[in-house]
């Protein structure tokens, strides 16, 4: 059954995906598109650009759309895919809460213990790690072309890329105008 399926999905991906959303986003391209085959990789960037433009994580977002979408290409109807979403998001958030009322107390009796330090100090590559994945994961032929089939796009694309990485990362420009100096240039240079 896909409840079943999705809910089990979304539950190890909440389990084990450290770096909130985004570095859960390689996890859930993973296991909807390549695993379960329930997501085609443009239907997956479709959904990233729509979680990051909706208000709230980009976790929680992108696993309603997920599930709404998974339920909705094995052939079901609205509320089956509303179902479906609402299954994917409480299943994804259901480790965290669980681990917080867990781990609240203990951790603040023991988080200057060594052990506890030494653990996070090893989950922060980790995290850096799942990040990069989600970046590598969008750097797709859906976002950026290919250089033979449209050059012109796929070089505006990453000079966009450049540009962005520069602008935010040395020259500490806001990322929200440089997403909407992106987007005007995009309008630009590519239509």
């Amino acid at each position: 059954m896909i409840y079943l399926k999705l809910f089990i999905t979304f539950f190890k991906i909440g389990l084990f995906g450290f770096g909130g959303g985004y570095g859960m986003l390689s996890l859930i391209q993973h296991e909807t598109v390549e695993s379960q085959h329930w997501l085609s990789t443009a239907e997956f960037t479709d959904i990233v650009a729509i979680s990051q433009m909706t208000p709230g994580p980009i976790g929680i977002n992108s696993a309603t759309y997920c599930g709404y979408t998974a339920v909705h290409n094995a052939g079901y109807g609205e509320w089956f895919s509303i179902l479906g979403s609402a299954t994917a998001t409480f299943a994804l958030m259901l480790p965290s809460l669980i681990l917080m009322i867990l781990i609240s107390k203990m951790f603040m009796k023991y988080m200057n213990a060594a052990p506890v330090k030494a653990v996070f100090t090893g989950l922060r590559p980790a995290v850096v790690g799942l990040l990069a994945a989600a970046t590598l994961l969008l750097c797709n032929a859906e976002n950026f072309s290919t250089p033979t089939a449209n050059p012109w796009q796929f070089w505006i694309s990453v000079g966009l890329l450049v540009a962005t990485a520069f602008g935010t990362g040395y020259l500490r420009i806001n990322p929200i105008r440089m997403i909407c100096y992106s987007a005007f240039a995009g309008l630009l240079l590519l239509y």
